[in-house]
Protein backbone atom coordinates (compact mmCIF):
# COMPACT_ATOMS: atom_id res chain seq x y z
CA UNK A 1 0.00 0.00 0.00
CA UNK A 2 0.79 3.52 -1.00
CA UNK A 3 1.25 5.39 2.28
CA UNK A 4 2.31 8.31 0.80
CA UNK A 5 -1.33 8.61 -1.13
CA UNK A 6 -2.93 8.43 2.26
CA UNK A 7 -3.61 11.55 3.49
CA UNK A 8 -6.46 13.97 5.36
CA UNK A 9 -5.74 16.65 2.57
CA UNK A 10 -9.43 18.35 0.96
CA UNK A 11 -8.11 20.06 -1.82
CA UNK A 12 -10.19 19.52 -5.35
CA UNK A 13 -13.74 20.70 -4.71
CA UNK A 14 -15.93 18.15 -7.20
CA UNK A 15 -14.52 15.02 -5.61
CA UNK A 16 -15.48 16.34 -2.38
CA UNK A 17 -19.03 17.32 -3.27
CA UNK A 18 -19.43 13.53 -4.95
CA UNK A 19 -18.24 12.50 -1.74
CA UNK A 20 -19.76 14.26 1.19
CA UNK A 21 -20.20 17.40 0.25
CA UNK A 22 -23.95 16.69 -1.38
CA UNK A 23 -24.57 15.13 2.11
CA UNK A 24 -22.96 18.09 4.14
CA UNK A 25 -25.22 20.83 2.27
CA UNK A 26 -28.80 18.07 3.43
CA UNK A 27 -27.00 18.79 7.25
CA UNK A 28 -26.61 22.64 7.17
CA UNK A 29 -30.47 23.62 7.39
CA UNK A 30 -31.30 21.49 10.03
CA UNK A 31 -27.84 22.67 11.90
CA UNK A 32 -28.93 26.03 11.34
CA UNK A 33 -32.49 25.48 12.35
CA UNK A 34 -31.63 24.23 15.70
CA UNK A 35 -29.41 27.35 16.79
CA UNK A 36 -32.64 29.10 15.59
CA UNK A 37 -30.32 32.43 15.97
CA UNK A 38 -32.17 35.92 15.09
CA UNK A 39 -32.17 37.53 11.51
CA UNK A 40 -30.06 40.50 10.95
CA UNK A 41 -26.61 39.16 12.58
CA UNK A 42 -22.92 38.71 11.34
CA UNK A 43 -21.87 35.29 10.65
CA UNK A 44 -18.46 33.51 10.29
CA UNK A 45 -17.96 29.79 8.75
CA UNK A 46 -14.49 28.85 9.57
CA UNK A 47 -13.63 25.98 7.21
CA UNK A 48 -16.36 27.15 4.64
CA UNK A 49 -15.23 24.41 1.80
CA UNK A 50 -17.33 24.70 -1.32
CA UNK A 51 -19.89 26.71 0.81
CA UNK A 52 -22.81 24.45 1.47
CA UNK A 53 -22.88 25.82 4.80
CA UNK A 54 -22.17 29.80 3.80
CA UNK A 55 -25.01 29.10 1.04
CA UNK A 56 -27.58 27.77 4.00
CA UNK A 57 -26.95 30.40 5.60
CA UNK A 58 -27.46 33.28 2.98
CA UNK A 59 -30.70 31.58 2.26
CA UNK A 60 -32.49 30.81 5.52
CA UNK A 61 -30.64 33.29 8.00
CA UNK A 62 -31.58 36.28 6.53
CA UNK A 63 -28.04 37.70 7.83
CA UNK A 64 -26.60 41.26 7.71
CA UNK A 65 -23.21 39.78 6.57
CA UNK A 66 -21.61 36.58 6.23
CA UNK A 67 -17.98 35.68 5.79
CA UNK A 68 -16.02 32.25 5.07
CA UNK A 69 -13.07 31.44 5.61
CA UNK A 70 -10.71 28.51 4.11
CA UNK A 71 -7.47 27.19 3.48
CA UNK A 72 -7.60 25.57 0.26
CA UNK A 73 -7.20 27.29 -2.91
CA UNK A 74 -9.39 24.37 -4.85
CA UNK A 75 -12.49 24.52 -2.11
CA UNK A 76 -12.30 28.52 -2.06
CA UNK A 77 -13.02 28.12 -6.21
CA UNK A 78 -15.29 26.10 -5.86
CA UNK A 79 -16.95 28.49 -3.01
CA UNK A 80 -16.70 31.46 -5.09
CA UNK A 81 -18.43 29.81 -8.25
CA UNK A 82 -21.12 28.77 -6.15
CA UNK A 83 -21.84 31.79 -3.92
CA UNK A 84 -20.87 34.39 -6.11
CA UNK A 85 -20.92 37.75 -3.90
CA UNK A 86 -23.03 36.27 -1.62
CA UNK A 87 -20.43 35.90 0.92
CA UNK A 88 -17.01 37.89 1.60
CA UNK A 89 -14.54 34.63 1.44
CA UNK A 90 -10.84 34.68 2.09
CA UNK A 91 -8.08 32.29 3.11
CA UNK A 92 -7.25 30.83 6.04
CA UNK A 93 -7.66 28.83 8.84
CA UNK A 94 -8.84 28.09 12.14
CA UNK A 95 -5.70 28.69 14.37
CA UNK A 96 -5.65 32.30 12.73
CA UNK A 97 -8.59 34.26 11.63
CA UNK A 98 -8.55 37.38 9.75
CA UNK A 99 -10.82 38.93 11.62
CA UNK A 100 -11.01 41.78 14.61
CA UNK A 101 -12.03 41.09 17.70
CA UNK A 102 -15.88 41.07 18.79
CA UNK A 103 -16.17 41.36 14.80
CA UNK A 104 -19.37 39.00 14.44
CA UNK A 105 -22.12 37.69 16.59
CA UNK A 106 -21.90 34.16 15.19
CA UNK A 107 -19.14 31.88 14.68
CA UNK A 108 -20.46 28.22 12.82
CA UNK A 109 -18.13 25.46 11.58
CA UNK A 110 -19.53 22.24 9.30
CA UNK A 111 -17.19 18.90 9.71
CA UNK A 112 -13.96 20.74 10.15
CA UNK A 113 -12.95 20.41 14.19
CA UNK A 114 -11.97 16.97 13.60
CA UNK A 115 -8.85 17.96 11.29
CA UNK A 116 -7.51 20.80 13.38
CA UNK A 117 -4.53 20.11 15.13
CA UNK A 118 -4.70 22.38 17.87
CA UNK A 119 -8.72 22.50 18.68
CA UNK A 120 -8.74 24.52 22.01
CA UNK A 121 -7.11 27.00 20.08
CA UNK A 122 -9.41 27.01 17.57
CA UNK A 123 -12.09 27.69 20.34
CA UNK A 124 -10.10 30.48 21.67
CA UNK A 125 -9.89 31.98 18.27
CA UNK A 126 -13.85 31.47 17.66
CA UNK A 127 -14.57 33.33 20.90
CA UNK A 128 -12.23 36.42 20.23
CA UNK A 129 -14.03 37.42 17.27
CA UNK A 130 -17.54 36.58 18.77
CA UNK A 131 -19.17 39.27 20.24
CA UNK A 132 -20.85 39.11 24.13
CA UNK A 133 -23.36 36.14 23.97
CA UNK A 134 -22.88 35.52 21.10
CA UNK A 135 -23.16 31.56 19.63
CA UNK A 136 -20.18 29.27 18.41
CA UNK A 137 -21.45 26.21 17.09
CA UNK A 138 -20.37 23.15 14.95
CA UNK A 139 -20.68 19.48 13.51
CA UNK A 140 -18.97 17.06 13.02
CA UNK A 141 -19.75 13.29 11.42
CA UNK A 142 -20.13 10.47 13.59
CA UNK A 143 -17.06 8.63 12.08
CA UNK A 144 -17.32 5.89 15.01
CA UNK A 145 -21.13 5.24 14.80
CA UNK A 146 -23.82 6.12 12.36
CA UNK A 147 -21.62 7.97 9.61
CA UNK A 148 -22.78 4.39 7.92
CA UNK A 149 -21.42 5.26 4.53
CA UNK A 150 -17.92 5.62 5.73
CA UNK A 151 -18.27 2.71 8.65
CA UNK A 152 -19.47 0.06 6.29
CA UNK A 153 -16.09 0.99 4.45
CA UNK A 154 -13.92 1.19 7.13
CA UNK A 155 -15.30 -1.89 8.81
CA UNK A 156 -14.92 -3.92 5.56
CA UNK A 157 -11.01 -2.22 5.15
CA UNK A 158 -9.76 -3.05 8.57
CA UNK A 159 -11.78 -7.03 8.25
CA UNK A 160 -9.22 -7.12 4.91
CA UNK A 161 -6.39 -4.93 6.40
CA UNK A 162 -5.97 -4.76 9.79
CA UNK A 163 -3.25 -1.82 9.49
CA UNK A 164 -6.38 0.28 8.34
CA UNK A 165 -7.36 0.69 11.82
CA UNK A 166 -4.81 3.28 12.21
CA UNK A 167 -6.53 5.17 9.06
CA UNK A 168 -10.04 4.84 10.46
CA UNK A 169 -11.80 8.74 11.53
CA UNK A 170 -13.52 6.77 13.66
CA UNK A 171 -10.61 5.60 15.46
CA UNK A 172 -8.38 8.73 15.01
CA UNK A 173 -10.38 11.40 15.89
CA UNK A 174 -12.09 11.00 19.16
CA UNK A 175 -14.20 14.29 18.78
CA UNK A 176 -16.57 11.92 16.74
CA UNK A 177 -17.88 11.33 20.25
CA UNK A 178 -20.88 13.89 21.68
CA UNK A 179 -18.98 13.81 25.05
CA UNK A 180 -15.46 14.80 23.75
CA UNK A 181 -17.18 17.32 21.58
CA UNK A 182 -19.10 18.95 24.84
CA UNK A 183 -15.63 18.68 26.82
CA UNK A 184 -13.99 20.84 24.25
CA UNK A 185 -16.54 23.22 24.07
CA UNK A 186 -16.79 23.76 27.98
CA UNK A 187 -13.09 23.49 27.98
CA UNK A 188 -12.92 26.27 25.33
CA UNK A 189 -15.14 28.67 28.40
CA UNK A 190 -18.32 28.66 26.48
CA UNK A 191 -21.49 28.61 28.39
CA UNK A 192 -25.10 27.17 27.83
CA UNK A 193 -23.21 23.77 25.99
CA UNK A 194 -25.59 21.51 24.32
CA UNK A 195 -24.85 18.61 22.14
CA UNK A 196 -27.42 16.66 20.39
CA UNK A 197 -27.01 14.53 17.15
CA UNK A 198 -28.66 15.39 13.66
CA UNK A 199 -29.01 12.53 11.24
CA UNK A 200 -30.03 12.64 7.17
CA UNK A 201 -30.69 9.75 4.74
CA UNK A 202 -28.45 8.79 2.16
CA UNK A 203 -29.90 6.87 -0.28
CA UNK A 204 -27.88 5.05 -2.88
CA UNK A 205 -29.66 3.98 -5.93
CA UNK A 206 -27.20 1.02 -6.50
CA UNK A 207 -23.28 -0.49 -5.48
CA UNK A 208 -21.60 1.84 -8.10
CA UNK A 209 -22.93 5.22 -6.91
CA UNK A 210 -22.54 4.06 -3.27
CA UNK A 211 -18.80 3.07 -4.68
CA UNK A 212 -17.57 5.75 -7.05
CA UNK A 213 -17.20 8.78 -4.82
CA UNK A 214 -14.80 6.29 -3.02
CA UNK A 215 -12.17 6.87 -6.10
CA UNK A 216 -11.79 10.72 -6.07
CA UNK A 217 -9.14 10.41 -3.55
CA UNK A 218 -10.25 13.28 -1.61
CA UNK A 219 -10.13 12.54 2.51
CA UNK A 220 -9.44 9.87 4.36
CA UNK A 221 -11.66 6.93 2.98
CA UNK A 222 -10.85 7.84 -0.54
CA UNK A 223 -7.33 8.11 -0.24
CA UNK A 224 -6.46 4.80 1.37
CA UNK A 225 -8.88 3.11 -1.08
CA UNK A 226 -6.88 5.01 -4.20
CA UNK A 227 -3.57 3.67 -2.31
CA UNK A 228 -4.29 0.42 -2.56
CA UNK A 229 -2.95 -1.87 -5.93
CA UNK A 230 -6.31 -2.89 -8.30
CA UNK A 231 -6.40 -6.23 -6.77
CA UNK A 232 -6.30 -4.75 -2.92
CA UNK A 233 -9.04 -2.45 -3.75
CA UNK A 234 -11.15 -4.79 -5.51
CA UNK A 235 -11.71 -7.08 -2.71
CA UNK A 236 -12.08 -4.12 -0.82
CA UNK A 237 -15.16 -3.10 -3.09
CA UNK A 238 -16.50 -6.86 -3.38
CA UNK A 239 -16.41 -7.10 0.75
CA UNK A 240 -18.06 -4.13 1.16
CA UNK A 241 -20.43 -4.56 -1.07
CA UNK A 242 -21.82 -7.81 0.90
CA UNK A 243 -21.72 -6.70 3.76
CA UNK A 244 -23.64 -3.39 3.08
CA UNK A 245 -27.97 -3.75 3.12
CA UNK A 246 -28.37 -3.71 -0.40
CA UNK A 247 -32.36 -4.03 -1.14
CA UNK A 248 -33.78 -6.48 -3.53
CA UNK A 249 -34.04 -3.70 -6.62
CA UNK A 250 -30.40 -2.53 -5.76
CA UNK A 251 -30.98 0.12 -3.41
CA UNK A 252 -28.87 1.29 -0.35
CA UNK A 253 -30.71 3.20 2.31
CA UNK A 254 -28.18 4.30 4.84
CA UNK A 255 -28.00 7.00 7.82
CA UNK A 256 -25.55 10.06 8.38
CA UNK A 257 -24.83 11.43 11.93
CA UNK A 258 -23.61 14.54 12.67
CA UNK A 259 -22.99 15.63 16.35
CA UNK A 260 -23.52 19.09 16.93
CA UNK A 261 -22.48 21.14 19.77
CA UNK A 262 -23.60 25.04 20.29
CA UNK A 263 -22.53 27.90 23.36
CA UNK A 264 -22.59 30.76 24.38
CA UNK A 265 -19.38 33.25 24.95
CA UNK A 266 -19.96 34.10 28.62
CA UNK A 267 -18.62 36.85 30.79
CA UNK A 268 -16.70 36.41 34.01
CA UNK A 269 -17.17 38.62 36.53
CA UNK A 270 -13.74 39.09 37.93
CA UNK A 271 -13.20 41.80 40.76
CA UNK A 272 -16.42 44.20 39.40
CA UNK A 273 -15.42 44.31 36.16
CA UNK A 274 -16.53 41.80 33.82
CA UNK A 275 -14.31 40.49 31.43
CA UNK A 276 -14.85 38.28 27.85
CA UNK A 277 -13.34 34.43 28.63
CA UNK A 278 -10.98 33.09 26.76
Amino acid sequence: MDREHTSDSWERGSPYEQYVGRWSRQIAPLFLSWLNIPNGRRWLDVGCGTGALCASIVDHCSPTEVTGIEPSDGFLRLARENLADRVVLHQGNAASIPLSDASVDAVVCGLVLNFVPDQLGALREFVRVTCESGTIAAYVWDYAGKMELMRYFWDSAVELDPNARALDEGERFPLCHPEALESLFVGGGLASVEVKPIDIATPFANFDEYWQPFLGGQGPAPAYAMSLDERARERLRDRTRETLPIAADGTILLTARSWAARGTVALQDDGGLCRRVR
